[in-house]
């Protein structure tokens, strides 16, 4: 018989102890032994504790990458599958666009497509290599699609880095002739297939063909053959290496980089047109000492379709500029058209504003008798400053004539108009003189001519117009005559950074050419646009609140609105500062230099400008509810450089107060004939009061002083002239002969303009002649003694010549060419 006894050295297993366990308590093996816990055996399976039983195992991971790859794969296969290359779209046959005033009426059509289809046998090769340069280097190497760059762009745009584009030059053609410039993710998965299925069935010399003759090139030219015609008047044939550079340079950027309608984006476009260049010289397919001898070839003028002739092609292009600046829609995405584009342009008071310069200005133009009339432009905007709703804008003569628009051009300097900001920024601030007094309207300053600013780390002494010096004056009459010693030490005891500060809170734009911060700011040294100062005196007239400007009421296309951004107003400066500032303004229209406003018959507060060697001259105003800004310029019609206005409708100088403040009181007034006058309604600053006249008691009670009122070291002490054989000039009059009044261009006084607002003329008087007393400001005026002798002035009013109804000529000694008045 067998022995069933288990083997040497195993304990019988007992059928109802534990696997693992022991025997009893007190055995070894026994859970319940101390310093003995149950120890699984190795092939049991471990329990997840704590926070690991919340992560997914390696198996869950590798099961869902590859659960995903799967899917994207199968996703990859039936789109390339399921998406056709489908027929031509209708940017290949693209609409007009349809612009409305406001009631609805139309302004204009922007004109049909221009596109004209070449072979790539007839683009020379150097122009295909620019193109590539520019757009997509490794064409010719990489496939349709571009994952990694897609994925960058994508990255890039997201952090804030600036809407970029992945697309390889296929993907932009299925863009262009295939779908749309949408940036839905519908359209860009479309595009995304139909790219690979093209890059697989065309050659690269077929999608090249393609995209050189669908790409949008401005100009309203489709197509490398159109563009070429519209910007060198030639066939693409005759394009030489330089000037392919720059249309492969307007691809990024079609309506910004066409150096002739926006000259102020010419350093861009220069840096983009060099990028081509040097790329194509990395890429071997230029010679680096051809690249150097290479000259920017400076494209033609824009010939404009008849359509836009008039103010509607300024309006057009000021529009579709909005439009896409404000990112509404890009470039591309307009040019397709059928929008239907509700402006903000009110057709009456357009008609009334071009009608105001005709007969203000350009009816009183004679170019044939006078060379400097050839070089006369004039632009105008004006604004609802409650809704910020442009209203009204003038860009020039004619667009089919001068295509620039003068009233969004960024290449002349504001001048004194600029000045109004810098006394808003020192109430803003609270801001101080050198010596702790506050500024207020009636805040002594020294007037003198170069006088050298004090507490600023830059040397300077700026002239005041006819180099005159005014002794001690409040800082109101230095508005009125604008005096620039003043305003440029205003600006020091401000600090030009908050200067500044306030100017881009008012409105105008902080990358402004040459918004540079110094003392010389406060003359007007910006280029601003005569838009963006209308916006800026817009914030003004609503009490220190700005409401964002917008020439659109709405977009619609195909039944579907187009949304656009909110315009949100924000105070931008306190209303004490917006409304101390107003009451100075006022000042200048009623006794400064402009006068000429009065004939609107509306209270208005405005400021006169003119620019350095008289290239232009401004008048910047506004009543409660209208902002109007008007400016006259100089341009060489041939050239295109800026030049001075002498001599120009028959005066020796043009200023302010002139033909622009004539052009403003008359649009104004046609414009608000419908209303009755409404003053404006302010609130000042404390110590901006204008003091009660002097009482006429002889012993008057003293007054007790503070901080703001004059002491008596600074009180202004009168200047008077000489005197011989009973005549004498004193503050800018004449008691030597008869005379009237001249305000504002107008001689109210029949044949003689004796006396100026608020001049002080120097000198002698001798028997026996004829004698003139010329005056300062944007105008001057003449006058003539019973007993001769001539008188001369060295500080006028508004006034224009001894019986005439000219004005608007400046007399006195010229100030050197970098003055600003």
């Amino acid at each position: 018989m067998s022995d069933q006894s288990p083997a040497a050295g195993w304990t019988p297993r007992d059928p109802d102890t534990p696997p693992h366990g022991g025997g009893g308590p007190g055995h070894p093996g026994h859970p319940d032994r101390p310093g003995h816990p149950d120890r699984p055996g190795k092939n049991a399976r471990r329990h997840r504790t704590g926070l690991r039983r919340l992560l997914p195992t390696w198996r869950m991971v590798l099961g869902a990458v590859l659960l995903l790859a799967l899917l994207i794969g199968g996703g990859l296969v039936a789109g390339y599958l399921l998406v056709d290359i489908p027929p031509a779209n209708a940017a290949a046959t693209a609409q007009s666009n349809v612009y409305l005033y406001s009631d609805g009426s139309q302004i204009a059509r922007d004109g049909e497509v221009n596109r004209v289809n070449v072979p790539l046998s007839q683009i020379p090769l150097t122009v295909q290599e620019a193109v590539l340069a520019a757009e997509d280097r490794d064409f010719y190497s990489e496939r349709a699609v571009d994952p990694k760059a897609m994925v960058r762009a994508a990255w890039n745009t997201a952090t804030g880095k600036g809407t970029q584009s992945g697309s390889t030059i296929t993907q932009q053609y299925v863009k262009n002739y295939y779908l749309g410039q949408e940036q839905t993710l519908k359209r860009k998965a479309k595009e995304f297939f139909i790219a690979i299925k093209l890059g697989r069935e065309k050659s690269k010399a077929y999608i090249l063909e393609g995209y050189l003759n669908t790409s949008y090139f401005g100009r309203n030219a489709y197509g490398i053959q159109a563009a070429s015609q519209a910007y060198y008047g030639k066939d693409v044939g005759s394009l030489t290496t330089a000037e392919g550079a720059y249309l492969a340079t307007l691809l990024n950027s079609p309506s910004a980089f066409d150096v002739v309608s926006h000259p102020q984006s010419r350093t861009r476009a220069l840096a983009r047109w060099n990028y081509v260049l040097d790329g194509m010289v990395k890429k071997g397919w230029l010679p680096a000492a051809e690249r150097a001898a290479t000259q920017f070839p400076e494209p033609g003028k824009v010939r404009a379709a008849a359509g836009l002739s008039g103010q509607r092609g300024y309006l057009v292009e000021a529009i579709k500029e909005f439009i896409v600046d404000r990112k509404i829609l890009d470039d591309k995405t307009l040019a397709e058209g059928g929008y239907r584009i509700r402006t903000t342009i009110d057709r009456r008071r357009q008609a009334d504003f071009v009608e105001a310069v005709d007969d203000q200005m350009l009816g009183k133009l004679d170019p044939e008798t006078r060379k400097a009339d050839r070089l006369v432009r004039a632009g105008g905007v004006s604004i609802d400053p409650a809704t910020g709703k442009v209203v009204a804008m003038y860009g020039g003569v004619d667009y089919t004539r001068q295509y620039v628009n003068n009233a969004t051009r960024h290449d002349y300097q504001v001048a004194s108009t600029f000045k109004p900001f810098v006394f808003a920024a020192a109430v803003e601030n609270d801001s101080r003189t050198q010596d702790g007094r506050r500024i207020t309207p009636n805040t002594i300053y020294n007037g003198d001519n170069k006088r050298p600013v004090t507490g600023g780390r830059i040397r300077f002494a700026p002239e005041n117009e006819g180099q005159i010096s005014y002794g001690n004056i409040t800082v109101n009459t230095a508005t009125d005559l604008s005096v620039n010693a003043v305003y440029a030490q205003m600006a020091v005891d401000v600090g030009t950074a908050k200067v500044k500060k306030t100017a881009i809170d008012l409105g105008v734009p902080e990358d402004t050419p040459n918004f540079v911060v110094g003392p010389a700011m406060a003359l007007g040294t910006l280029q601003a646009s005569v838009l963006d100062m209308t916006q800026a005196y817009a914030t003004l007239a609503d009490h220190g609140r700005r409401t964002p400007y917008t020439f659109v009421e709405e977009i619609e296309k195909g039944g579907d609105k187009i949304p656009l951004p909110e315009r949100t107003p924000v105070q931008a400066i306190s209303r004490e500062a917006a409304d101390t500032t107003t009451s100075m303004l006022v000042s200048v229209v009623d006794n400064g230099t402009g006068t000429a406003a009065l004939a609107a018959g509306h209270p208005a507060a405005g400021k006169t400008g003119t620019g350095e060697l008289d290239r232009s001259a401004w008048f910047a105003a506004y009543t409660p509810n209208l902002v109007t800004v008007v400016a006259m310029m100089g341009q060489d019609p041939d050239t295109g450089t800026l030049e001075s206005l002498y001599g120009a409708l028959g005066e020796s100088r043009i200023g302010g107060g002139g033909y622009p403040a004539r052009i403003w009181a008359a649009y104004t007034k046609t414009a608000l004939e419908a209303t009755d006058p409404v003053d404006f309604e302010l609130d000042l600053q404390p110590g901006a009061a204008q003091p009660p006249p002097p009482s006429s008691q002889s012993n008057p009670p003293p007054e007790t002083p503070d901080e703001d009122t004059e002491p008596p070291s600074l009180r202004p002490t009168p200047t008077s002239g000489g005197q011989d054989n009973g005549g004498q000039d004193n503050g800018g009059q004449d008691n030597g002969g008869q005379g009237g009044r001249t305000q504002g261009g107008r001689d109210n006084g029949g044949q003689d303009g004796g006396r100026d607002n608020g001049g002080r003329t120097q000198g002698g008087q001798d028997d026996g002649g004829t004698g003139t007393s010329t005056g300062r400001g944007d105008d001057a005026g003449t006058g003539r003694g019973d007993d001769g002798g001539t008188t001369a002035g060295t500080q006028g009013g508004t006034g224009g010549p001894a019986g005439s109804d000219g004005g608007g000529v400046i007399g006195g000694p010229r100030p050197p060419s970098a003055f600003l008045e």
